[in-house]
């Protein structure tokens, strides 16, 4: 490739949102809810219409007769279902195959198995690095943020989409991959073993004697609960201040969103839901009698790769007066999907509602914008500088 065709630009580290994570499953979802629960709207609708499946089978039939070579039916089925969902036009709303399901259920527990330990996400043209995880073989062999996905064990993937890239470098503990990236128009290569992760949903620390940190890096099912299990040991040490870092969580249930923010807020309304499928607004509202972080200072960082779950709890505490927001706007996605299991163990993920602030704001598309904005630039990621969390610290 010439070192014009890999011409880079300057960005700041909020321009897209991370659309996979190495250690993680492609494809995260985010703000879902399983129709194994009690549904998130009222009940569904029924349709009067049907759909003659003529023109289709049409198209089958002369494909079947005029095309010179071989196919499976089964592979045409699995097309013609992904094709029939995607013609919605909603980046949200997908078909999950029998695989992709069982990956996607993975994802939202962290059952990471193994990888190389590097976030990546599809930034200016192509599929680049945007941090690498500490004492992870990427961060030991060199790879740095920025860096584009090239090609994998000789194989070009730079036009692969990102989820695609994400499982390829994927695999077994123990085997070897080769990753080629291009950095400054020039090509490098790095041999790596492929190691379990270990990705837990939420860990916390010290700051000095007066300030807590808790990372959140999406949220499973008891991430909640597991962030209440730490309040004890916190505000026993005593501390002024809590710092919720947000950035790089795309979300997960909205379930956990609610759990967290009943330390911060007792009762209280903090998700508002509107859907076509529904005649009336469909309100969430924060647990009572937990809220044991209510009166203690709290600032939360958020960047671009801050999305839906992660944004309900900004926004929340935001517009509750109970948090100073710091960092870049977040992603914006504003809407819920339902995960619907079909008959055959394949999987639809469709978006269901819309969702707003408790103010009645909407972020969809356009983010949460910070109380203070602080960028974080590739630069200071490879030379392992935070001015995010400075200015948190700082605040």
């Amino acid at each position: 490739m010439s070192k014009t065709e890999w011409k880079e630009q300057k960005i700041k580290l909020s321009s897209a949102i991370v659309c996979a994570v190495l250690f993680l499953v492609a494809g995260f979802a985010v703000g879902v809810k399983w129709n194994s629960y009690s549904p998130y709207l009222g009940g569904k609708i029924s349709s009067d219409k049907s759909i003659s499946w003529s023109e289709l089978n049409e198209v089958y039939n002369t494909l079947a007769s005029n095309y010179d070579g071989d196919f499976e039916k089964s592979d045409i089925i699995e097309g013609a279902k992904k094709g029939l969902v995607e013609a919605v036009g909603d980046q949200y709303t997908v078909y999950m195959t029998k695989d992709e399901t069982a990956e996607f259920n993975k994802s939202l527990h962290g059952d990471v198995g193994a990888g190389v330990g590097i976030e990546i996400g599809f930034r200016d043209d192509y599929t680049r690095v945007i941090r690498t995880l500490p004492d992870n073989p990427a961060k030991e062999a060199g790879v740095l943020a920025g860096d584009i996905i090239y090609k994998i064990d000789d194989e070009e993937v730079y036009t692969w989409e990102t989820d695609e890239i994400a499982t390829k470098l994927r695999g077994s503990a123990g085997t070897n991959v080769e990753l080629t990236v291009v950095r400054d128009g020039e090509e490098k290569t790095f041999e790596m073993t492929r190691e379990t992760i270990n990705n837990v949903s939420a860990y916390y620390d010290f700051k000095g004697n007066d300030t807590a940190v808790i990372t959140l890096t999406r949220f499973d099912v008891d991430t909640g609960t597991m962030v209440e299990s730490f309040a004890d040991d916190i505000l026993n040490h005593g501390v002024k201040k809590i710092i919720l870092d947000l950035r790089g969580n795309g979300g997960g249930y909205v379930s956990a969103a609610r759990d967290l923010l009943s330390l911060w807020l007792d009762g209280e309304k903090i998700l508002i839901q509107k859907s076509k499928l529904s005649p009336t607004e469909d309100l969430t509202y924060s647990l009572k009698n937990k809220a044991l972080f209510a009166n203690t200072k709290t600032i939360i960082l958020v960047n671009g790769n801050t999305a839906s779950a992660s944004e309900i709890v900004a926004g929340a505490l935001k517009d509750y007066g109970k948090a100073t927001i710091i960092g870049e706007t977040t992603f914006g996605k504003g809407v819920v999907q339902n995960v619907e299991n079909l008959s055959d163990g394949t999987t639809l993920k469709v978006t269901s509602a819309h969702w707003f602030t408790p103010l009645g704001n909407t972020i969809n598309q356009t983010g949460i914008t910070p109380d203070k904005e602080v960028i974080n630039t590739y630069d200071d990621t490879n030379h392992s500088r935070d001015p995010q969390m400075d200015a948190a610290l700082a605040y």
